[in-house]
């Protein structure tokens, strides 16, 4: 008996020791020393990353948006985030994968059969052909020990794909915030152009009656009546066309939240809005730990690298273990346990010559790695020119703001004088048609740099993986 103990260890200790392919060891990722400064790249090995499973986002890093200080936006974000649909379908990605890896588990354990028959017949016994009938019922074994890992390495794909899915569900919900966000700040701006529009279409509407007087007077000639009558038709074509805007953007965002179109209530105003937010971007070599696309790359990645080792166990012998244990007599009443049928078997088998097909399949698997690693690859390239692209965006923006505002300040003083002197006959009223255009250009151009802006933080928030807490804050 402890000879037979020993030998079931060591055969256990064999199995469980025993696994095809290579385990995961990282990968090599050029990366630079720091954002937006000239300096020498070097290569990390992604396996050193501590990605900290799902853990890093906390709700409170989570809430970024906080710092424009909006109440409206918040409660969209709230919304969305319990609502969208996108969201919710990925989610159940999630699901699918760990039922996934529980059925994969389950080729561990032994597979149990239930199994009976009835017969009649006229058998042949000892050279006499009789009618008679037969009964049986049983339970069948049968369990492929996972000698070489072959469903170690499965289970470790599908573990790997279930993180792979959360991953991408967690891409998916920062990326919800960033829409929710920017499509938030398209709304403000929209509000204000609007505002712009009916502005300007009160004042050119407030100017064709002045004109209409002085040339009902006979001040004035025919042509300056025509040039403000087409002014004020610009302007008041400007209205519903951004009408139609509010309306459709509010569409785009009440569909992010998952509900029907309504009206969205703002207590904000563009103009308003917090522009100045520091962003700590941190050191280039954690990005790859932070953004969760380039973890669902990598753990897609270790998933196919796992596949291999499944592929090389196939072209090895299977050993096998198989039973019955049941219960057999010629008619249901003599069934019985006290005299049970039973057998229990092991076997081994194994591919000779399949004319190269299981060797085939293992470079399949290696070539499919290879693609796994260079859209890796390319996902660190992409997050890295992300983070520059929206670096520089966000420090020219914030000189363009300036450099607008006092565009806007001089446009509408401009505006105002420009106005004055033609009421009092010192200028030409194309003079003044000139400074209402470029007062209204100005506003607009203004506007859309501030939403810019704000579009370009929610998305470097994206950018940066979600959350800008550094490591001093809690």
């Amino acid at each position: 008996m402890k000879r037979s103990w020993i030998i079931l260890s060591s055969m256990v200790l064999l199995m469980v020791s025993c696994k095809m392919g290579k385990n995961y060891k990282g990968t090599d990722v050029v990366v630079p020393n720091s954002f937006g400064e000239p300096g020498q790249p070097y290569t990390g090995i992604t396996d050193t990353v501590n990605t900290d499973s799902l853990s890093y986002l906390t709700s409170e890093a989570l809430q970024w948006w906080g710092l424009f200080n909006d109440p409206v936006l918040d409660s969209l974000v709230k919304v969305a985030e319990k609502n969208n649909k996108n969201l919710l379908v990925t989610a159940e990605n999630i699901l699918q994968a760990r039922y996934q890896l529980n059925i994969q588990n389950a080729e561990f354990l032994p597979k149990f059969n239930l199994q009976g028959s009835a017969q009649r017949g006229n058998f042949l016994f000892n050279q006499v052909r009789t009618e008679s009938d037969f009964f049986n019922l049983g339970a069948g074994l049968n369990w492929e020990l996972d000698f070489w890992g072959k469903y170690r390495r499965l289970s470790e794909a599908a573990r790997n794909e279930l993180l792979g899915s959360e991953f991408g569900y967690r891409n998916l919900r920062i990326s919800l915030y960033s829409q929710v966000a920017e499509t938030y700040f398209s709304l403000l701006e929209a509000k204000a152009l609007l505002e712009i529009g009916e502005k300007n279409k009160a004042l050119r509407d407030s100017m064709l009656g002045i004109i209409q007087e002085r040339y009902d007077k006979g001040i004035i000639p025919m042509i300056d009546v025509n040039q403000a009558e087409i002014q004020y038709a610009i302007a008041a074509s400007s209205v519903p066309f951004y009408q139609r805007r509010l309306v459709q953007i509010q569409n785009t965002l009440n569909v992010l939240c998952g509900r029907l179109p309504q009206p969205i209530e703002t207590t904000s105003e563009l103009k308003e809005m917090n522009y100045e937010i520091d962003l700590p971007v941190g050191e280039p070599y954690r990005l790859l730990a932070r953004r969760p696309d380039l973890l669902e790359l990598e753990a897609r990645l270790i998933a196919q690298n796992a596949r291999i080792g499944a592929a090389q166990a196939n072209r090895l012998p299977a050993i096998s273990v198989s039973g019955l244990l049941g219960v057999g007599a010629q008619n249901v009443e003599q069934l019985s346990f006290a005299d049970p049928i039973w057998y229990i078997a092991g076997s081994i088998s194994g591919p000779i010559f399949y004319w190269g097909q299981l060797k085939r399949q293992v470079d399949i698997e290696r070539s499919r790695r290879f693609q796994r690693l260079f859209q890796y690859e390319q996902g660190v390239l992409v997050a890295f020119q992300e983070i520059e692209n929206l670096r520089i965006q966000v420090i020219t923006l914030k000189e363009q703001i300036e450099i607008g505002e006092n565009r806007v300040r001089s446009a509408l003083n401009a505006q105002m004088l420009s106005r004055e002197r033609y009421a009092k006959g010192v200028t030409s009223y194309l003079e003044f048609l000139e400074s209402q255009r470029q007062a209204f250009d100005a506003e607009i151009e203004l506007a859309g740099y501030r939403r810019e802006l704000l579009a370009t933080y929610a998305q470097l928030y994206k950018a940066l993986g979600g959350g800008w807490q550094n490591d001093q804050q809690p």
